[in-house]
């Protein structure tokens, strides 16, 4: 990790390489894009469940309009794939099978959220920006969809998390 003044480094020492730092920001930011459909799936669905219409439609879209936030753009959402695609074009041969499996199970994430969870989730969200009946509105997420699609993200994230910290640890 250290080299020494004159740029050699000691014997048994590691300098990471741009190649393995992208690894670990792929793997730190799958994980981190893993973890907020799996909390979606095991915690603020069945909560939102729970509870009344008008509580849970407003709930539900004041949670939407939040998580589209710089922060998890660019650690998560966008962060994952990007950052993943360029852990493939620095990474070496023997990472790149499992870095492009990843980046692929990244982009069937990407596509079933967009195809699936944003329309559902900007219905419910122009219905309660319109003021619309909650009772009326809560059917435009289509829960058991969303709640089937999102089950797909997480296992796809994981997997994508699992590949990325293969070729980690493979180096």
């Amino acid at each position: 990790m250290f080299c020494s003044l004159d740029g050699v480094q000691p014997p048994g020492a590691y300098a990471p390489g741009m190649p393995q730092v992208l690894l670990v920001a792929a793997t730190v930011s799958s994980g981190l894009l893993a973890g907020v459909y799996l909390l979606y799936a095991h915690t603020v669905v069945p909560a939102l469940r729970d509870l009344p219409d008008a509580v849970a439609v407003s709930a539900f879209a004041a949670l939407d309009r939040r998580i589209v936030n710089p922060w998890f753009m660019a650690t998560a959402f966008l962060g994952a794939p990007v950052l993943t695609a360029a852990a493939l074009v620095a990474g070496s041969a023997s990472q790149r099978g499992w870095v492009g499996a990843a980046l692929v199970l990244h982009l069937v994430a990407t596509v079933v959220t967009v195809r699936i969870h944003l329309p559902r989730n900007d219905a419910l969200k122009a219905a309660v920006t319109a003021r619309d009946d909650a009772t009326a509105a809560r059917p435009l997420l289509d829960e058991p969809t969303w709640v089937r699609w999102n089950l797909v993200r997480v296992v796809v994230s994981v997997a994508a998390t699992a590949l990325v910290a293969t070729a980690l640890a493979r180096g």
